[in-house]
């Protein structure tokens, strides 16, 4: 089943308007976007090594990111759930503080190896303990290195799922694994994490200490919007109602936010709410218990998630 209303924000609608695309938007709609995984998604999903994930804070400021993992480190828990685990990182936590301030999410799979294909997967996230997502899930495998062990889970409810074309994904080849060398997961050693590659710590003495200035709706001024007067934003037009499916006559228009004014966040209510002091607690106690870690030169090959010899 296809969700009922049509998919996109207001601005995509509004800019689909402007540029004459709208028609081509409803044939994407129609044809690719679902509510959920289907079987074919499901089987991607599951043998997926690493993905993009995008994440905003309340205000809107974006971070973009990647992970990665054995195959099979992203969870399929059901048609319209899927869960990754979160390992230790450089400690700065954007991904999961922008969650704990908002939590919807993006992120797009990319199989540039065998399928040359790719899928996005937008939805609501939430963060879920280790011990917490074991109890519920008790056939989730334990990696032999500790620097491969997830601390949290972030559990996603699927809204939005859909292709990324294949035009334009360069098609690669994995090296052979006697040609890779050692991974260095879990460490804490610079240089073996990547040290000053773009030299931004010898830039250091330079740079004023960080300040964050206040920044409102900068994106809604010149482009596009530059000669977009204040009624034609707010309305949309009817083309961009609340439609009862995908290409249908549209209804009634949904009004967009005013030109200038604060954008919407769904959902602020709820997730103001959940940034509480339980969930600060749990997450410093996860913190806590991660004492730097160097792996043993010798450390074991990871067979895989579904070898349950590891479990």
């Amino acid at each position: 089943m296809r969700r009922q209303e049509r998919p996109g924000s207001d601005g995509e609608h509004l800019v689909q308007q402007r540029l004459g695309t709208t028609e081509r938007a409803d044939r994407f709609y129609g044809d690719q976007v679902l509510d959920h995984l289907n079987a074919r998604m499901q089987e991607f999903v599951a043998r997926q090594e690493m993905f993009f994930l995008a994440t905003a804070d309340r205000h809107g400021e974006c971070d973009s990111t990647f992970r990665a993992g054995p195959p099979g480190f992203v969870r399929v828990l059901d048609a319209r759930t899927l869960a990754y685990p979160e390992y230790r990182g450089n400690g700065v936590m954007a991904s999961i503080g922008n969650i704990s301030e908002n939590p919807r999410l993006g992120i797009l799979m990319i199989d540039f190896t065998r399928d040359r294909i790719g899928l996005h997967v937008n939805g609501r996230a939430r963060v879920v303990m280790d011990e917490e997502m074991r109890a519920n899930h008790a056939g989730l495998p334990v990696d032999p290195i500790p620097g491969r062990r997830a601390q949290l889970w972030v559990t996603v409810e699927v809204e939005e799922a859909y292709i990324h074309c294949a035009k334009h994904i360069p098609h690669l080849q994995k090296v052979p694994a006697q040609q890779r060398g050692a991974r260095a997961w879990g460490t804490d050693d610079f240089k073996r994490k990547g040290g000053d590659f773009f030299g931004a710590a010898a830039e250091a003495g330079e740079r004023l200490p960080f300040q964050r200035t206040e920044r409102k709706n900068e994106h809604l001024r010149g482009g596009l919007h530059e000669d977009a007067d204040e009624a034609a934003y707010r309305g949309v037009t009817a083309a961009y109602g609340s439609a009862p499916a995908y290409g249908s006559t549209p209804q009634e228009p949904r009004v967009a936010p005013a030109y200038g004014a604060e954008p919407r966040v769904s959902g602020r209510e709820d997730f103001v709410e959940e940034l509480n002091a339980e969930f600060l607690d749990r997450v410093e106690r996860v913190l806590a218990r991660a004492q730097p870690r160097r792996p043993a030169e010798d450390e074991p090959e990871f067979r895989g998630w579904f070898d349950r010899r590891d479990v």
